[in-house]
């Protein structure tokens, strides 16, 4: 690394205080139990701050357990149940409005609020949540907000609301789908994960 001038952007370890405490309504029906064996069964979740201009924005993204898929998103300048209202519709209209789906994220009131669990309701989605406080339990979604922010974000943020959506749409789309390889998906992107399922379900049709 230092005959090639690489330095490592990995952001120093948080000291999260464990907490049990499951929602009143709403049960952590996931329960980390992140590996799915098809697409479009479990999604997950959750919205995180950017710096651009002179102020944080908010982005909410909807991923796909299967593969680790971004699927939806949505970004602006407040975090409140119109974003992640935003990101979960555009998820949903380009996957098809599948059937038989949960949708796992944390307790925050953006999930938690009347008007997102009447969109839920509406798409006949099953919702799970998260135990406050235990980030654990959506790891995969903090997982994504780490690599974007250690492997695109500038050091300096963006100039303004408009560049950082341009250039994070570029990231989920482009980057992190169709090039960078997943451990979780043995080395392939997850364009790819999703499309060798695909073609191995064509293949068992095709002979069954």
């Amino acid at each position: 690394m230092k005959k090639l001038k690489l330095v490592s952007t990995q952001p120093p370890k948080h000291a999260y205080k464990k907490q049990e405490k499951v929602h009143i309504n709403i049960p952590n029906l996931l329960d980390r139990q992140f590996a799915v064996t098809e697409p479009n069964q479990v999604w997950c979740g959750d919205v995180t701050y950017i710096w651009a201009g002179n102020q944080w924005v908010y982005l909410a993204v909807v991923m796909d357990l299967f593969s680790r898929k971004p699927v939806g998103w949505a970004m602006s300048r407040s975090p409140d149940s119109n974003l992640t209202c935003k990101a979960l519709m555009k998820a949903f209209e380009s996957r098809g409005k599948p059937k038989k789906l949960m949708f796992h994220s944390d307790q925050g009131c953006h999930y938690t609020s009347k008007q997102f669990r009447q969109q839920i309701w509406r798409y006949q989605i099953t919702q799970s949540l998260s135990r406050r406080g235990n980030c654990w339990d959506n790891a995969p979604m903090e997982r994504l907000f780490r690599s974007l922010k250690c492997e695109w974000v500038p050091k300096s943020g963006f100039i303004d609301l408009a560049q950082a959506d341009s250039s994070i749409t570029k990231y989920l789309m482009g980057y992190y789908s169709k090039v960078r390889p997943h451990q979780y998906n043995g080395g392939l992107t997850p364009n790819e994960s999703e499309e060798r399922f695909w073609r191995s379900n064509k293949t068992v049709a095709k002979f069954s």
